[in-house]
């Protein structure tokens, strides 16, 4: 049903990123349509991923976050902004949404051609005896009661959740001066990091001064302090929570559109919802995995933008889709870049999926140009298709080009080895000759290639006790600094020369060193002298510390300690 045949009438219910990417671009596809914009809060185009870093004081101007308002939205746009407005109802089968302003208490409806529900999604409130006290971050409005509460007497805060905005927010607290304490139900923060690629990500937190609580939860928050499930006590003047988000569908759902069986409204490739004329977009909508082709739900603001681009061309007639997700994302925690894309191991693995993992740890850029730092990179991959699967990767710098290098990738169909003929760009304070993700293509090309072998560092426990035995190929100083028991050390200059103290050539071998360079040079060595079984420790000693958590003592020296002799 057309509202007027000459001047269709579009609602938009939310701004920020999907309303209002998907406001604008139908205003510039249509001079003539009536515009409507609706959101509950008072603000309606605002940074929200800056949100923590006005908190903790790194963007000083409150003003820096408010994008547009709803007076610069009309004068450029010709859109009918309402803020402090509440949608009530939606009457789909009259095309018609009910609308309540939040200050005068005035209700009307208003019909539509086309709506559009960009509601987002709403912070996790656990019924936690004194959660009330608990501060969550959403909106201006939310920011705004955070840093009143941040008063001169507040010295202690704790914070619930280690995701994103948990790490994000530790970080910004830090930063004013507070005593922190970061408290996660799980063994890790960051959920989409795999155990080995998250711990210097722990020991960044760590560092700073942040009481890291893993592993326990909190049962009840007091007027100063907060309880936890392992008995212990933390004193809190101030509580954030951020244990996560829930997409917003209680207008959906009280209007009988389809609700997905991830929790969010279920739309079709168009944005299309269960109702006639009624889209979805951002955070509150169920998206499609890029790997599965399952519903997921990634709340992330560039989808949420694309997503309002998208559903503006569908309501103007254009052929497009929505494309499928990775949920690629970046954060930084204590001066780390922290990024990953695609699936994690954890996943891979419950999912019963065959995976290929690769681990390297190169510098950001060129080691002879000052300011290079090291960085963790990890590599998912399809043994049968050589198709990426996904990535992690943490470090000081240049973690964010690399993950992005892998999405695009990605999202382009290249495989695995086929990153290593990719030309990037190239000067010492940039990158290497060779990039990082150059090198991640050339081991996996060795791999398909079964011109290398490799092992993981939670497999190495087990093959050494079907009676592999370990070769550790760095020099003296390194292994005096830790190392990995039960190994033989040769350092690889002197392998050639030692090979009769190594066990027989029937005996299969895993060979290690620093970061995993030394020890494919050692494993083709050993190959073509003889030795039909070795593999190299992915990722070398580095990885298996990171992973392990452990820094052991150094190993037995010779054939006779192996008890080979």
């Amino acid at each position: 049903m057309s509202m007027s045949a000459d001047r269709p009438t579009y609602v938009i219910v939310g701004g920020v990123a999907g309303g209002m990417s998907a406001a604008t671009r139908l205003r510039r596809l249509d001079e003539h349509a009536r515009i409507v914009v609706v959101e509950r809060s008072g603000y309606v185009s605002f940074a929200n991923c800056g949100l923590p870093y006005h908190v903790g004081g790194v963007i000083e101007e409150r003003s820096a976050l408010l994008l547009q308002t709803p007076a610069s939205l009309g004068a450029r746009f010709g859109l009918e902004v309402r803020v402090l407005t509440s949608a009530e109802a939606i009457d789909t089968d009259r095309q018609v949404i009910s609308l309540r302003d939040l200050e005068s208490g005035a209700s009307e409806e208003v019909g539509y051609d086309a709506l559009v529900l960009s509601p987002g999604a709403r912070p996790v409130r656990p019924p936690i005896p004194g959660i009330e006290r608990a501060l969550s971050l959403r909106d201006i409005e939310d920011t705004d009661a955070m840093v009143a509460a941040l008063g001169p007497d507040v010295t202690s805060a704790v914070v619930v959740g280690g995701g994103f905005i948990g790490v994000e927010m530790t970080e910004n607290l830090v930063h004013r001066g507070l005593q922190v304490a970061l408290v996660e139900a799980l063994d890790q923060v960051m959920a989409p990091l795999d155990p080995e690629m998250v711990a210097p990500v722990h020991r960044a937190i760590r560092a700073a001064g942040v009481d890291l609580r893993l592993g326990t939860s909190v049962t009840a928050i007091g007027s100063r302090h907060v309880e936890l499930a392992d008995g212990s006590t933390l004193p809190a003047d101030l509580v954030i929570a951020a244990i996560g988000v829930r997409p917003d569908t209680s207008l959906a759902a009280a209007a009988g559109l389809r609700i997905g069986e991830r929790g969010g409204i279920a739309v079709d490739k168009q944005l299309r919802t269960s109702a006639p004329n009624v889209y979805a977009v951002g955070d509150a909508v169920e998206k499609v995995d890029g790997l599965s082709g399952e519903s997921t739900l990634v709340p992330l603001a560039n989808t949420a933008n694309l997503q309002g681009r998208r559903v503006a061309d569908v309501i103007s007639g254009l052929a497009v889709s929505d494309r499928p997700v990775l949920g690629t994302a970046i954060v930084g925690v204590m001066g780390l870049q922290v990024a990953a894309t695609g699936w994690n191991e954890k996943r891979l693995r419950a999912a019963g999926r065959a995976y290929r993992a690769i681990h390297t740890h190169p510098a950001s850029h060129a080691t002879y140009y000052p300011g290079a730092s090291g960085m963790s990179l990890k590599l998912l991959v399809d043994p049968e298709t050589d198709a990426i699967l996904g990535a992690q990767g943490v470090g000081r710098d240049g973690i964010d080009k690399r993950i992005d290098v892998i999405a695009t990738a990605v999202a382009g169909g290249l495989t695995a080895s086929g990153l290593a003929e990719l030309e990037l760009a190239y000067a010492p304070q940039f990158g290497s000759a060779k990039d990082p993700v150059n090198l991640l293509g050339h081991i996996a090309s060795n791999l398909r290639a079964e011109v290398s072998r490799s092992i993981q560092w939670h497999e190495l426990d087990a093959a050494l006790a079907d009676g592999a035995v370990l070769i550790d190929v760095r020099g003296p100083s390194e292994v005096r600094r830790g190392s990995i028991p039960g190994a033989v050390t040769i350092p690889l200059d002197e392998l050639r020369g030692r090979l009769d103290e190594l066990p027989s050539a029937a005996t299969p071998l895993v060979v290690t060193c620093a970061v995993g360079v030394r020890g494919h040079t050692a494993a083709r060595l050993l190959e073509q002298r003889g030795w039909a079984d070795v593999r190299n420790l992915s990722g070398g000693y580095a990885t298996w510390r990171a992973g392990t958590g452990l820094a052991r003592q150094p190993p037995l020296r010779n054939r006779t300690e192996m008890g080979l002799s």
